[in-house]
């Protein structure tokens, strides 16, 4: 919790103070009873008080103030809500590699099962476009919010040769690009990027990563890896079983130089999990709510206790 206006919690030392009286008049009284030697006297005197009583009244009344106090600093706290615009291009990987089976039935129908979740976790109003890459890396959908059209696309997927990593993020960046060109609007008001790269073998062709890495962070745009796969993938390539491993530290490289997330998925399951997590973030934000009604609220209601239990219990207002 932060406080729009902290000066103004000042206020709780006048607060604090009148406790402090409150307990010094409570001592004194205290001590002038103890000095009247009469007690039977004192008590035909002085009327019968609530005891404790009358501090949960006093009590009460000054968490009140402590309350409204509180509510002119105007607290706020940090909540989630959902992001009104945004753009994600999703990069998948259709690489041969991708027909290994360590993730049942394979990398790749893994890959569209858990893609198709992501379209349906993502928000209505985020546009999603969609870039395959092997050789070399191509645009299938530009940014959108047709979700049927980003499915359709990842139904006709078709594997080819070679890996291109750093293309794949190049041509997400341009198609970033060219969508916010679209809008016509001020590059202050343009909504949040961000790629999301699914892949599971090392960059063979084209750009290097770094190169890539470069070029994100220039257009400050946050690169997301899922590394697809595990450690123990194999591909039979004419009857040889080639060793296809997932290549971690590039994926995380990326990530971490971006800005973006780094996720690991060793199953569709898994992946599935992954993506509804990165939705949630792509989706949502967190911004400062003011919550000095609540206080306002609280403030009134304890006073209110205070002075209803102080006229129940001693016929005054405290």
């Amino acid at each position: 919790m932060s406080f729009e206006s902290p000066v103004w919690l000042l206020g709780l030392l006048a607060v604090l103070a009148l406790v402090g009286l409150y307990v010094l008049l409570q001592l004194r009284r205290k001590a002038y009873a103890a000095r009247f030697t009469n007690v039977s006297m004192l008590a035909s005197l002085v009327p019968r008080r609530p005891g404790w009583r009358r501090h949960v009244s006093f009590g009460l009344v000054a968490l009140a103030l402590g309350a409204l106090v509180l509510s002119l600093a105007q607290p706020s706290t940090e909540v989630r809500v959902p992001r009104e615009r945004a753009t994600v291009v999703m990069a998948v990987d259709v690489s041969l590699s991708m027909q290994a089976e360590d993730i049942e039935p394979s990398r790749f129908q893994a890959m569209q099962v858990a893609a198709k979740e992501f379209v349906t976790v993502l928000p209505e109003r985020i546009n999603l476009g969609l870039v395959a890459f092997a050789g070399t890396a191509s645009a299938l959908v530009t940014p959108t919010t047709d979700r049927p059209q980003v499915t359709a696309a990842l139904d006709n997927l078709e594997l080819a040769e070679s890996t291109a990593i750093g293309d794949a993020i190049f041509a997400s960046l341009t198609s970033i690009q060219n969508f916010q060109a679209s809008l016509d609007q001020p590059a202050e008001d343009l909504p949040p990027a961000r790629i999301v790269l699914l892949s599971d073998g090392y960059n063979t062709v084209g750009r290097e990563a770094t190169q890539a890495i470069d070029a994100a962070i220039g257009a400050g745009v946050p690169v997301s890896t899922i590394a697809f796969g595990t450690d123990y993938g194999t591909l039979d390539i004419q009857g040889e079983n080639v060793p296809v491993p997932v290549d971690r530290a590039t994926l995380e490289e990326i990530a971490d130089e971006t800005g973006g997330s780094y996720s690991e998925a060793a199953s569709a399951a898994e992946l599935e999990r992954v993506y509804a997590d990165l939705g949630s973030q792509i989706g949502y934000t967190t911004e400062p709510q003011d919550i000095s009604p609540w206080f306002v609220r609280g403030g009134v209601l304890f006073a209110f206790l205070g002075v209803t239990l102080s006229l129940l219990w001693t016929n005054r207002l405290l």
